[in-house]
C-alpha cells in the first residue's frame, strides 16, 4: 500500500536534491575565475537535461531493472515501461509510487557525473564534455548503481551504502583523479589561478548544497520516520564538525582562517557521512566526521600541493577520500539499533567482516571510477581531443566556447571573439 506521508516526504526530498544542481553551479563558479562562469553553468544545466532524458529512456532500467549476471540491469523497463504510478516497486521502496522512486534516483543520476565539472573546469571542450558524461553514466555509473543498490553481486556480498558514499563519492573521486591526470594542468597552474572570483557566490552555493543534502541523505530512507530523522541530524553534525576542522587546519597551516577552506570542509563532511548517515548514531557520527575532516584536508595537501595534480576544485579529496572514509566507517560504527534494516559494525558485532566487505565495494568503485575514466578520456582524446586550444583557454571558455559572458564589460564586449583570440595568441607567442 502507498503511504501518503512517505510519498509527501519523498516528493519534497526529490525537490531538495534538484536544488543541489544550481547550488553546485554557484559553488563551483564562485571558486573559479570569472571568465569560465558561463561554461560551468552550461555544463551543469545542459548536463542535467541530457542525463535526465537518458535516465528515463534506458538509465533506470540498466540501473535497477532485472539483473544480468549481477553486473547491470536489462532493458525491460526502457521508457519506464511497466513502472507503476499507483503502486510501489516492492523490492526497492514498498510505500511510495514506483515512478516517484524513479524520480528520486534520477536526481542522483544527474548530480553524480556533474560533480566531475569541478575537476575538468576551465579546460575541457564542451563537445567532449557531452560525450564524456554520457559514456561515463552508461559505462560506469549505471553498473555500479546496479551492483550496490539494484540487487547486483556487491549487494549480495553484503556491501551497504545508505546514500552514495561508494556509488557516488568514491566513484566520482577516483574518476576526478584520473580526469585531472589525463587532462593535465591548466595553463599557469599555481596559486594565482586558484583565487576565487566571487567568494559570496561560493558560500551561497555551499549553503544551498547543505540544505539539499538533507533530501539527498534523509530521502534515501525512502520513507518518513525515525531513520530519516536521525539521518538529518547526523548529516548536519558531520558537516559542521568537518567545516570546523578544515577551518582550523587551514588556520594553522597558513596563519589565517579561510572561508574557502571552511565551506570545502562542510562539503567534505556531507560527502563523507553520506554512506553511513542511515546507520550510525550521533556520537559515532561525531567521531567519524573528525576522521573525514582530517583525511580529506590531508588529501588536498597531498594531491594539489605535493603532487601538483590539477584537480581544479579538489573533487578527489572532498568527495573521493571523504566518501571512502565514510564507507569504511559503516564497518566500524553501524548499528541495527539505529536502522533495523542495516548492519552491525565492529563496535556492535565485534567482527571485522563488514569492514572487509565494505573494502571490496570501495575497491570495485575506485577501480571502475579511475580505470574507466582513464580509458574513456584517452579514447575521446584520440578521437576528437578533450582540451580547448591554449589561446581559447587564455580567453576563457565563456567567450571561446559559448560566446557569452557572465559579467559583460561594455568596452570589452565590443571586441569580437576573433580579436580576443588573436590577442591571446600574440601574447602566448611573445
Amino acid at each position: 500500500m502507498i503511504d501518503t506521508g512517505d510519498t509527501a516526504w519523498m516528493l519534497i526530498a526529490g525537490c531538495l536534491v534538484l536544488l543541489m544542481i544550481p547550488a553546485l553551479g554557484l559553488f563551483e563558479s564562485g571558486l573559479l575565475r570569472k571568465k569560465n562562469v558561463v561554461s560551468i553553468f552550461m555544463q551543469i544545466f545542459f548536463g542535467m537535461s541530457l542525463l535526465s532524458v537518458m535516465w528515463f529512456v534506458f538509465g533506470f532500467s540498466l540501473s535497477f531493472g532485472p539483473s544480468t549476471q549481477g553486473i547491470i540491469g536489462n532493458l525491460d523497463w526502457t521508457f519506464l515501461k511497466g513502472i507503476p504510478w499507483d503502486a510501489p516497486l516492492e523490492q526497492y521502496a514498498p510505500t511510495i509510487p514506483g515512478v516517484l522512486f524513479v524520480k528520486f534516483q534520477l536526481m542522483f543520476a544527474c548530480i553524480t557525473p556533474l560533480l566531475l565539472t569541478g575537476t575538468i573546469a576551465e579546460r575541457m571542450k564542451f563537445s567532449s564534455f557531452i560525450i564524456f558524461i554520457s559514456a561515463w553514466s552508461m559505462l560506469i555509473y549505471y553498473p555500479i548503481v546496479h551492483m550496490v543498490w539494484g540487487g547486483g553481486w556487491l549487494a549480495e556480498l553484503g556491501v551497504v551504502d545508505f546514500a552514495g558514499g561508494i556509488v557516488i563519492h568514491t566513484t566520482v573521486g577516483m574518476a576526478a583523479l584520473a580526469a585531472a591526470l589525463v587532462l593535465g594542468k591548466r595553463r599557469g597552474f599555481g596559486p594565482a589561478i586558484n583565487i576565487p572570483h566571487s567568494i559570496p557566490l561560493a558560500v551561497l552555493g555551499s549553503s544551498l548544497l547543505w540544505l539539499g543534502w538533507f533530501g539527498f541523505n534523509a530521502g534515501s530512507a525512502l520513507a518518513s520516520g525515525g531513520v530519516a530523522g536521525n539521518t538529518v541530524i547526523v548529516t548536519h553534525l558531520a558537516s559542521s564538525v568537518s567545516a570546523l576542522i578544515w577551518a582550523g587546519l587551514s588556520w594553522m597551516r597558513t596563519g589565517k582562517p579561510s572561508i574557502v577552506a571552511t565551506i570545502n570542509g562542510a562539503i567534505a563532511g556531507l560527502a563523507g557521512i553520506t554512506p553511513a548517515s542511515g546507520f550510525v548514531s550521533v556520537e559515532h557520527a561525531f567521531v567519524l566526521a573528525i576522521a573525514i575532516g582530517i583525511l580529506s584536508y590531508g588529501g588536498v595537501v597531498l594531491i594539489r600541493d605535493k603532487l601538483k595534480i590539477d584537480d581544479s576544485l579538489d573533487v578527489s579529496s572532498v568527495h573521493g577520500i571523504a566518501g571512502i572514509v565514510g564507507a569504511l566507517g559503516i564497518g566500524i560504527f553501524a548499528s541495527t539499533l539505529i536502522n533495523p534494516a542495516g548492519v552491525d559494525g565492529l563496535l556492535i558485532s565485534g567482527s571485522l567482516d563488514q569492514i572487509w566487505i565494505q573494502g571490496v565495494g570501495i575497491a570495485v568503485a575506485a577501480a571502475m571510477g579511475f580505470g574507466g575514466t582513464w580509458l574513456l578520456l584517452q579514447l575521446i582524446k584520440h578521437l576528437i581531443g578533450i582540451r580547448v586550444e591554449p589561446e581559447q583557454e587564455d580567453v576563457g571558455l565563456d567567450i571561446s566556447e559559448h560566446a557569452e559572458q557572465a559579467y559583460s564589460d561594455e568596452e570589452e564586449f565590443k571586441l569580437s571573439l576573433d580579436e580576443k583570440l588573436e590577442s591571446s595568441k600574440k601574447k602566448s607567442n611573445s
